[in-house]
């Protein structure tokens, strides 16, 4: 029946069987991605588990490191971190080394976390006495990632520009920003890019703005297509054609301890979150060919 159900069960359809057919590869050097922005709610734990999970289906070796002291992406993962467990707040504050923190996730053997505890709540200001409070993160990452090579590393960042978000900052080569399709979401934009080049004039030149991902984006609405527009026209280059929906199941997922990935590998959100997966490693393939030519 040529219904708008009908339609969107054959497009679903349609998606899914063209995914089935990708292949990419991960021979470049680590992409080390930082997932930020200032405003909350914008699905940047979402985003980072998914795509995690997604380029570990793809065959990619992903490290997601949680600095929100919320742990939401440890939960996502399936990963332990009680108050007892050696976590990213060991790594920062006590120098513990990243290989004894990191835990397989059971979701894929490709797949790896760094988990947060309730510990880091207090990092920010236990940062600020540490000897190069700002690199601390990047100087552990570089140690662990020349001992246990990973093709990606995704560092979910808390809401915040605090050090733990600029120790994040400075430990990546890349910055995505998922961005939520209100108006409220533009508004905040302009003051992330100013904190980016920020980082960039003072501590990290490689540091660039590669990824921008759409969420939360309803089709039934005008004002989702004028944010997408408007996004669209002010960052051609950086903005993924693939564009995340309203999902129940991405929202569902986290509460079983899973990606979307693995809890309803075949709904509408799992799919958009494989495309990005696979636009990016597309980009990351393009820039290692154009890097080697």
């Amino acid at each position: 029946m040529d219904t708008p159900l009908a339609r969107e069960l054959a497009d679903l359809a349609s998606r899914r069987k063209a995914l089935s057919k990708v292949k990419v590869s991960f021979d470049g050097d680590t992409r080390i991605f930082t997932v930020s922005n200032q405003k909350g709610g914008v699905g940047k734990t979402t985003t980072t588990v998914n795509l995690a999970s997604a380029l570990a289906e793809l065959g990619a070796r992903v490290l997601v490191i949680d600095l929100d002291p919320q742990g939401n992406a440890s939960t996502a993962l399936s990963v332990t971190h009680t108050a007892e467990t050696a976590s990213i707040y060991d790594v920062l504050i006590n120098d513990q080394p990243f290989g004894e923190i990191v835990q397989p996730s059971p979701e894929s053997p490709n797949l790896f976390c760094a988990p947060s505890t309730i510990h880091l709540a207090g990092a920010e200001i236990e940062l600020v006495s540490q000897v190069a409070r700002e690199f601390r993160l990047r100087r552990a990452l570089e140690i662990y990632l020349r001992e246990n090579p990973k093709d990606v590393v995704i560092i979910d960042c808390p809401p915040s520009l605090g050090l733990l978000t600029i120790n994040a900052f400075t430990a990546a080569t890349e910055v995505l920003i998922p961005i939520q399709c209100e108006y409220y979401a533009l508004e905040g934009l302009s003051q992330l890019l100013g904190n980016i080049q920020m980082i960039q004039k003072h501590l990290n030149p490689e540091l660039t703005l590669s990824t921008i991902l759409l969420t939360m984006y309803d089709a039934r609405t005008r004002l989702a297509q004028q944010v997408s527009d408007e996004v669209r026209a002010h960052f051609p280059q950086q903005i993924l054609d693939a564009v995340i929906p309203r999902s129940v199941r991405v929202s569902e997922a986290p509460s079983f301890g899973q990606t979307v990935i693995a809890y309803d590998g075949t709904s509408a959100g799992a799919v958009a979150y494989r495309e990005a997966a696979v636009e990016i490693a597309q980009r990351g393939q393009q820039s290692a060919q154009n890097k080697g030519a």
